[in-house]
């Protein structure tokens, strides 16, 4: 037997995001992306995967209008703030900014330079911006009512812009003249879609009057009007290279005989779908048989679509629903028929509430989701695109399972607020049984797990059904939509909110909003155990697949596991700061996965009753959850339509730290290698990428006290990458905030400033950031040491004053010394040759000899006092760095005064001032080390 793995982790991976809702939309020159406007943001959206490429953050108002500039590099976009920003594609920033018209903006228009954009709203006029500059070139006023529609001159030589309103009329402005050329009025309504044939030669203009117009722009004469009977929101034309007019050709050609080629174009409206005509005869060419607007409401509900645009690169039409559908069509020719429409992708915009999901088939690549619509989707999980849609539920659908048969069909199970269930084929796509019985909405249903053949339903009107649906397929494999209940019971006294049925058939579970989970015997629904223990309403059940046991969770915040034998409780798991809306088992039933309404995924093991993983990924509240059955693989749905995917990363995760711990072992042994070759940068780039700020700090240290560091450290940021940088001016950053740390710091910082412009350094995302945390640190560094040097330079002076930093003392001592001798010797032979000495004079002079010998002696005794007094007053100047310029005023005063006793100068007292000097001296820098 394997042994038991449990999972640790899941990697999510955001699929289905909400990116439009509503008004504006712009198609890339290549097809390859959308720009929409989703409440106040701006989403680009990757056609292929309905992802969301970037996000462009609004002012908090709803965006009215945005067009997408003929290179892609800007959009403009303006919103109900009465503000026109310009944004760069490439960086996601608002380049240019400007306060434009009086009222909300309603159309918007970019020239085929690129240079100007047109804007016309509720105010009645027409302004035209200088892109760059973001400043108005022309200002037109003459419309009677709110503007709706504008749009320049295909041909960018011909300054001309054209503008349709609610009061009916087409307006004609030339930008060289700046007036109104002419005003075409042939409408009775809204004029809602402008565009141009081919040849730029013929105005196509379409209305809420349910006609198209047609203008010759040679003399702006109208040429005729084609009757659409609908009201019509946007008309594009078809160009002669499309594959659609090569279809109408082909059929044009065999079956009339015209004399001129026809302006080909297609219209869409309050219908809700697509139809083709020609300039040159009224009829209808193509009409579209059915669409996702008419598959499941009648005509008076139905809502339409709300713009048509041929896609570029000949890529079909783009269709959009009022339901924020995005429809991708491409023609397909016929032989009896002209062409048809073939849907080959639809991105959902805006899913709203999700209430159910489960996966289609044990392949795990189709999901099926129900909202708050009446249609169930088929999700393709590789490109993220709703592959079908199934159209039968007159109300919103409310719970789903799915089962695949021995056969290998795949089959949906659906409940609704229209009080029935339904049985799906999802090959065929389209409905095999349909269970009336039920008399309110059918919030929970179950297939059975072994011989599925059965399913049972529950409904608010609190009763539990169980249903047949193995006769629905006869020998001839025909379906019939017959499907009868084979027993009925009154389970609760509230609405039951899930049901789940067990591995061998044999029970069925059933929770409720009255606070208790039942266990039913199959199949006569007779009552083996009522749960009790929960405080509210229990929102999910199910039975575990290898113990006896079931798993419940309510609204209050608790998970618990009920022993199927004695209906005990056996675990309570406590950690959801919310109702948990689902919860599921995995890993052999040894774990849990559950969400609800605080928006939390959590994983549980059960054996240590402990949550080891949390993800908060929604935003909202996750009512959706659905586990695979082959590789456990995870979807939830929360309240604001998102879908997000969760795989299992366990195993992956381990074989990425495995072999993240050799390569860091390799690179270690490398990189000690480089340090003992001395091979800095080598040792340095290492450093860098095995993200060591430490080792790399001091290995920047000792290219600084081996004295060679700026060209070590040039060679070492050559090295690495330019992208690379940001992260080392963050650990510069951190550096610098530490004193002992911050002169390693600048000097690297001076070293990169000399190798890097500094315009690629403002290029560095987010280096603004790290910059402002380096700035004041910095300036504090540079003002500790600025005010160093100024104290070096008062003290160098006040040592000057003092005669102790003479650069030629010795030898003026030298020379002092041998003139005092000389005089002394001069004035000692003049004495003896004028005086004759007695010999009581010699007794005179021995006895003040004697004297003179004493007061030496004491005078020596005072020198060596004062000597000793000056030498702790040197040292107390030392100790005290507040006050150098006192402390050296009073040594030199000391050193004075100590002069002044010496009576008789000669050789030993010159050495002797030597000596103190010296002493001097040995305070000052004494004095400047303290400080220092």
């Amino acid at each position: 037997m394997a042994t038991l793995s449990y999972k640790k982790n899941y990697r999510c991976v955001p699929s289905l995001q909400q990116f439009y809702t509503g008004g504006p939309f712009a198609v890339s020159s290549d097809g390859s992306f959308l720009v929409c406007a989703c409440d106040d943001a701006i989403k680009i959206v990757d056609t292929s995967n309905a992802s969301i490429r970037s996000t462009i953050e609004g002012d908090s108002e709803n965006v009215g209008a945005l067009a997408l500039t003929p290179d892609d590099k800007f959009v403009i976009s303006a919103s109900h703030s009465r503000q026109l920003r310009v944004w760069e594609v490439a960086s996601l920033k608002c380049v240019r900014s400007w306060k434009g018209q009086e009222g909300p903006v309603r159309a918007m228009a970019c020239h085929a330079s690129g240079g100007l954009v047109a804007t016309a709203g509720a105010d009645r006029k027409v302004n035209v911006w200088d892109v760059e500059g973001g400043y108005c070139t022309h200002f037109f006023r003459g419309h009677g009512g709110v503007v709706s529609s504008v749009a320049f001159h295909p041909d960018p030589d011909k300054l001309l812009l054209f503008s349709g309103g609610e009061d009916g009329t087409v307006r004609v402005w030339d930008l060289a003249t700046k007036e109104c050329i002419i005003s075409l009025e042939k409408h009775f309504s809204t004029v809602t879609s402008l565009a141009f044939s081919e040849d730029g030669w013929t105005l196509l203009s379409a209305g809420r009057d349910k006609v198209v117009n047609l203008w010759d722009l040679h003399d702006y004469s109208f040429k005729s009007t084609v009757p659409t009977f609908e009201s019509l929101e946007s008309l594009c034309v078809i160009h002669s290279a499309s594959p659609f007019a090569t279809c109408l050709d082909s059929h044009r050609k065999k079956n009339t005989k015209e004399p001129s080629d026809p302006v080909y174009f297609i219209t869409v409206g309050e219908r809700g779908i697509v139809r083709v005509w020609n300039s040159i005869s009224p009829t209808c060419l193509f009409e579209q048989k059915s669409s996702d607007v008419t598959i499941n409401a009648s005509e008076d509900d139905r809502r339409g679509f709300t713009a048509a645009t041929m896609l570029p690169f000949d890529q079909g039409l783009l269709c959009v629903t009022a339901d924020l559908h995005f429809l991708f069509y491409s023609s397909l020719e016929y032989a009896e028929e002209m062409f048809n429409l073939e849907l080959r992708k639809r991105l959902i915009g805006h899913n709203e509430e999700i209430s159910d999901m489960k996966f289609l088939d044990d392949e795990e690549q189709s999901i099926v989701l129900s909202t708050n619509l009446e249609q169930i989707s088929v999700y393709d999980l590789a490109t993220m695109s709703c592959s079908y849609m199934l159209a039968g539920h007159t109300d919103r659908v409310l719970s789903l399972d799915t089962c695949t048969l021995s056969s290998g069909k795949s089959i949906i199970l659906s409940g609704s607020k229209d009080n029935t269930v339904r049985l799906w084929d999802a090959e065929s796509r389209c409905c095999i049984g349909v269970g009336v019985g039920h008399t309110e909405g059918v919030g929970a249903v179950a297939f059975s797990k072994r011989r599925k053949n059965f399913f049972v339903s529950g409904s608010r009107d609190r009763t539990l059904k169980i249903w047949n649906f193995e006769v629905l397929f006869d020998d001839a494999g025909k379906p019939t939509t017959d499907l009868r209940a084979k027993a009925v019971v009154a389970a609760h006294d509230k609405e039951i909110n899930s049901l789940a049925v067990a591995p061998n058939d044999a029970f069925v579970c059933s929770g409720s909003q009255d606070r208790t989970a039942s266990v039913w015997r199959l199949p006569d629904l007779v009552r083996v155990f009522v749960l009790k223990g929960h405080r509210k309403g229990v929102w999910s059940v199910e039975f575990s697949p290898v113990d006896q046991c079931v798993l419940t969770s309510s609204a209050d915040k608790t998970i618990k596991i009920w022993n199927l034998q004695d209906g005990s409780c056996l675990k309570t798991f406590e950690g959801h700061t919310a109702s948990v809306y689902r919860a599921s088992y995995l890993t052999r039933g040894s774990q849990i996965i559950s969400c609800g309404a605080d928006g939390l995924t959590k994983l549980w093991t059960i054996k240590t009753n402990e949550c080891i993983a949390t993800y908060d990924q929604h935003e909202d509240r996750v009512w959706a959850l659905a586990v695979g059955k082959t590789t456990e693989m995870l979807a939830t749905g929360s309240n604001d339509g998102v879908i997000i995917l969760w795989y299992d990363s366990t195993t992956s995760e381990k074989e990425e730290a495995f072999l993240k711990k050799e390569e860091e072992a390799l690179k270690d042994q490398e990189l000690n290698n480089a340090i003992q070759d001395a091979n800095y940068t080598k040792a340095i780039q290492i450093a860098y990428e095995l993200r060591k700020p430490h080792k790399l700090f001091n290995l920047f240290k000792g290219l600084c006290r081996k004295g060679v560091a700026e060209k070590a450290m040039d060679d070492a940021l050559r090295a690495i990458g330019k992208e690379d940088f940001r992260l080392l001016f963050e650990y510069i950053r951190d550096w610098n905030t530490k004193p002992k740390l911050c002169h390693v710091a600048q000097s690297l910082l001076a070293r990169i400033f000399t190798i890097l412009p500094p315009t690629e350094i403002i290029e560095m995302k987010g280096i603004s950031e790290i910059l402002e945390g380096i700035m004041p640190h910095s300036q504090r560094h540079f003002s500790r040491v600025d005010r160093l040097v100024r104290g070096t330079y008062l003290l160098e002076y006040t040592l000057m004053g003092m005669r102790v930093m003479e650069p030629e003392t010795d030898t003026i001592e030298s020379k002092d010394i041998s003139d005092s001798t000389l005089k002394l010797n001069g004035l000692q032979q003049a004495l003896e040759s004028s005086i004759n000495p007695t010999s009581e004079n010699d007794d005179n002079h021995k006895q003040n000899q004697a004297t003179e010998q004493t007061d030496e002696k004491a005078n020596s005794k005072r020198r060596k006092r004062k000597k000793s007094q000056s030498d702790k007053q040197g040292l107390e100047l030392a100790s005290d760095t507040n006050s150098d310029v006192i402390t050296a005023t009073n040594s030199k005063n000391v050193i004075n005064k100590t002069a002044e006793d010496g009576k008789h100068p000669n050789v030993s007292t010159s050495t002797k001032k030597r000596k103190k000097r010296k002493s001097s001296q040995d305070v000052a820098y004494a004095s400047v080390a303290v400080s220092l």
